[in-house]
């Protein structure tokens, strides 16, 4: 019997335009034996929902340099709230401020990555967060 890989949804909301580190880690996570699918630039928190509720996946990571993540994830986590998705947990990567940090976790965010954060740890996160 084989273990069920987990699937990962990588997107990069707003209107930013720079997604190599989001590829960095989509790759990163591919290559520790996740699924992973990545959406693109310039989606709306509509397009990940819906995205990640036709992919079924266990973990979104929104990569978010724009500095917009304070109106870019609540709305995220809202769809997936409304769209019964309560179980997704949902990664942030990119610029942000240290004094965000507690609200993003209050939101439901599973973990926060800055610049120069380690793929170890961001894999190790993604594994822990999801077994539970």
């Amino acid at each position: 019997m084989t273990e069920k890989k987990i699937r990962v949804l990588v997107a990069k909301p707003g209107l930013d335009g720079h997604d190599r580190g989001a590829k960095v880690v989509a790759r990163a996570l591919r290559d520790a034996g996740m699924e992973v699918i990545y959406t693109g630039l310039r989606q709306t928190p509509e397009m990940i929902a819906e995205a990640a509720l036709q992919e079924d996946v266990d973990v979104i990571g929104l990569s978010i340099l724009s500095g917009a993540h304070m109106a870019l994830t609540p709305r995220v986590m809202e769809l997936l709230r409304a769209n019964g998705q309560t179980h997704v947990k949902v990664f942030i990567g990119g610029i942000i401020p240290n004094e965000d940090l507690h609200r993003l976790k209050e939101m439901g965010v599973a973990g926060v990555f800055g610049p120069g954060a380690s793929t170890e740890d961001i894999i190790h996160d993604v594994q822990k967060a999801v077994a539970g």
